[in-house]
């Protein structure tokens, strides 16, 4: 089986050479494409999840040999979550050659989060069936970069953080609430409100929902942590 232009300069963006391009092929293959003679990347993605968990949690007890799993976790889950593997997916443009159907091409599944995260852990799974898990390991240690090392010793998603703020205070979880969405079908710009029980609340502007649900909460934690000191 034979690679598309696209696809082989693809793999040398992403830095693997496959010796069995099917699985390449799936990888990039959206659950919207799929049919009885073409497998979806959904079962890969479900592999390649647990490849890169494996391979960061290896990585994060190599860069700091003292830190406590306290310190390790919220580490892990910055490096391991959809919007990392997004922000990876981007660098390598893997958008460009993820195979949809038409409807989902049309609300610009290209460029959302979720599945460019889903798509990259796919090609995780890819790589590490096609050349092993040391192969694996060094496109994922390549790609993550100084991700690894200049992650926050803190390091939560905003939803999560505000969410752990609010229950220490006492609060039921923060609420989301869609207050617009405006632009074409393909490149929908939607403004999330974050709101707080006890009245505080921000807006944010993204091109998916994820996005702009972690900018409002990012910005009303900023908020709620600056009335605190």
């Amino acid at each position: 089986m034979k690679l598309s232009a696209p696809l082989r300069a693809f793999q040398d963006r992403l830095g693997h050479s496959f010796a069995k391009p099917e699985l390449l092929i799936r990888a990039v293959t959206h659950s919207s494409m799929s049919s009885p003679h073409r497998d979806d990347n959904q079962r890969l993605e479900f592999l390649g999840d647990r490849v890169l968990g494996l391979v960061m949690a290896e990585a994060l007890l190599k860069a700091d040999p003292t830190a406590p799993e306290g310190l390790l976790a919220p580490r892990y889950n910055a490096l391991v979550r959809k919007e990392a593997c997004a922000d990876v997916a981007r660098q390598i443009q893997l958008g460009d050659v993820i195979k949809l159907g038409r409807s989902e091409m049309l609300t610009g599944g290209r460029r959302k989060e979720a599945l460019l995260g889903d798509a990259m852990e796919a090609v995780i799974a890819a790589v590490y069936l096609d050349a092993g898990f040391e192969a694996a390991q060094a496109r994922i240690i390549a790609l993550w970069g100084d991700r690894i090392e200049n992650v926050e010793a803190d390091a939560r998603d905003p939803k999560s953080a505000l969410q752990e703020w609010a229950q220490g205070q006492g609060e039921e979880p923060p609420k989301y609430v869609e207050i617009d969405r405006d632009g074409p079908d393909h490149a929908p710009v939607f403004t999330i409100e974050a709101r707080l029980q006890s009245g505080p609340a921000e807006q944010a502007r993204a091109p998916s929902k994820r996005q702009a649900e972690q900018a409002a909460a990012k910005a009303l934690l900023a908020r709620v942590q600056g009335d605190d000191t």
